[in-house]
């Protein structure tokens, strides 16, 4: 799934498709910069990076903050469509 696939669900008006929707688009972003947090401690491990890397000048601190916060909103959107039996 791309985040142009998720247009459609956001601008539903159910409530459950958009929040489906929007789960996805945080998912899809959430493992982007997984995929970017992975790469740069991996590079500073192998010794290509400096030992506290940034991307675009953002310290990679900053990065994984942002990733282990979208990772908690992802689970309380997990948990609330349990609740609200949303299919996700």
């Amino acid at each position: 799934m791309e985040l142009k696939d998720t247009v459609k669900g956001m601008m539903s008006t159910n409530y459950k498709e958009r929040m489906a929707a929007e789960y996805h688009q945080v998912k899809i972003r959430y493992e982007r910069l997984k995929k970017l947090n992975t790469k740069l401690e991996a590079d500073a491990v192998r010794g290509i990076g400096a030992c506290e890397p940034k991307m675009d000048g953002t310290p990679a601190c900053v990065l994984r903050d942002q990733q282990r916060i979208m990772g908690e909103y992802l689970h309380v959107l997990e948990l609330r469509a349990e609740i609200e039996g949303i299919r996700l």
